[in-house]
């Protein structure tokens, strides 16, 4: 039970270390019942009122102080309200609402369980998909179907709504892979344009599960959709995914060249560039930076990561055209990344510290930044921050942290180093998302 409380939403903002002596100690009425912060924490793993829970506020509650939106402000200690709640009945409610906590708990631990069953199945249907070469059948084409269809598939990755990504994926390459076949004209340009986007997301999905082999098959999918779309942008855009499936399978220097070569191509017609143009040119220019830091060459990272700046600047804001979340914050978060390439925690908190978060239009980007602060103060040997950060990065991207094996990693690694001090909070945590120190 403690570990759903200090998993909850209001567990994970403010940082709650509840444990099972202290539930023990408010249910015999040994202390105080629970402040502010463990009252909701016990709301939202009961789904009951405060009142039903026996939660009466004797006094009237200070106003919690506005939290920042930098990274920054994920590493400071929270404001907590202190909350007192006897109630005539008290040790009544208290009982029942062990009872009800435990009922919740079991639901809460069966659960991921079989999420997880569930998306290694639509992973195998993807890979099905992605081999079959039969004939498509013929049916009605509904392009303005597709489009929505591939704009939910976008939009729900960024989200980090990874599973209910996957389990749409399959019908909707077989759509596009019938629509790519018997439409003509601009109607087929327009097909093959959905399909290199809709590869993409696949090529994503299958990269954050480190299936490499069936990513490059997606990322090369999409690169074929793409110049059959005749599209400068979309081209531009299928060879970012590219790019990522050449970096993660260690062709480093080859990824470093496609990228660039792909933003030089499209560099020579910004003359009067659009917000998609530039937004698909930085983030060309910032995959090639990170796979330039891959291979160690500083001046090529650091010449990429200023060209991709200037193309933020020239944006003025961070946007999502072309769904890239380009703009100055999401370079920002580059360099944090680049800078943990290079082993130098201290820049990458630095850089991190500069990040508006909520400037950052998706939530993958959010996670992703906040699991490479996490990383940096774990070089640091800051134990609790690290735990901390990766905790918020949980809530706002639960299938983030919990479906993808990169972040896993690092759990194990918050918990096979941690000091005492944060050794029990550590274990508890990993415990919920079923890793074993």
């Amino acid at each position: 039970m403690a570990k759903m409380v200090n998993l909850s939403k209001s567990g994970i903002k403010h940082a709650l270390t509840c444990d099972e002596e202290r539930l023990r100690r408010w249910e015999a009425g040994e202390v105080t019942w629970p402040r502010e912060p463990y009252r909701l924490a016990l709301t939202e793993v009961t789904h009951l009122d405060p009142e039903d829970l026996g939660f009466t506020p004797t006094r009237r509650a200070r106003t919690l102080t506005k939290t920042s939106t930098t990274v920054e402000s994920v590493t400071r200690a929270p404001s907590v309200v202190d909350l007192v709640g006897p109630g005539e009945d008290e040790d009544v409610r208290r009982r029942e609402f062990v009872g009800l906590t435990g009922a919740a708990l079991f639901s809460a631990v069966l659960a991921p369980q079989a999420a997880t069953r569930t998306a290694d199945l639509d992973i195998e249907k993807i890979a099905a998909t992605l081999v079959d070469y039969s004939t498509p059948p013929d049916g009605p084409i509904n392009l303005a179907s597709l489009a929505d269809a591939v704009s939910a598939a976008k939009r729900n990755y960024q989200a980090c709504r990874y599973a209910q990504v996957t389990a749409k994926l399959p019908a909707l390459l077989r759509k596009l892979r019938a629509a790519c076949t018997s439409l003509h004209g601009d109607d087929r340009l327009r097909a093959h344009a959905l399909a290199a986007e809709a590869y993409h997301v696949t090529a994503s999905i299958l990269l954050k599960q480190e299936d490499k082999g069936l990513a490059w098959l997606a990322a090369d999918r999409s690169v074929q959709a793409g110049h059959a779309s005749q599209s400068p942008l979309m081209i531009g855009s299928s060879s970012r995914i590219i790019t990522h499936a050449l970096m993660d399978g260690g062709h480093h220097l080859a990824a470093t060249d496609t990228a660039r070569g792909a933003a030089q191509r499209m560099d020579a017609d910004l003359s009067a560039p659009s917000p998609d143009d530039l937004s698909i040119y930085g983030s060309l220019l910032l995959r090639g930076a990170i796979a330039a830091a891959s291979t160690g060459n500083r001046h090529t990272t650091a010449e990429l990561l200023d060209e991709a700046a200037e193309a933020g600047t020239r944006l003025g804001h961070d946007a999502n055209h072309m769904w890239t979340a380009f703009g100055p914050n999401n370079v920002l978060c580059h360099r944090v990344n680049v800078a943990l390439r290079f082993g130098d925690a201290g820049t990458a908190i630095d850089y991190a510290r500069q990040v508006e978060l909520e400037q950052l239009p998706i939530n993958e980007r959010k996670a992703t930044l906040l699991l490479d602060t996490s990383r940096a103060f774990l070089m640091r040997n800051q134990h609790d921050r690290a735990l901390h950060i990766l905790r918020a990065a949980g809530e706002i991207a639960p299938e983030e942290v919990t479906g993808r094996p990169t972040a896993l990693r690092l759990v194990r690694d918050i918990l096979a180093t941690a000091p005492i001090s944060v050794r029990r909070d550590a274990r508890e945590y990993a415990a919920t998302l079923g890793v074993n120190a």
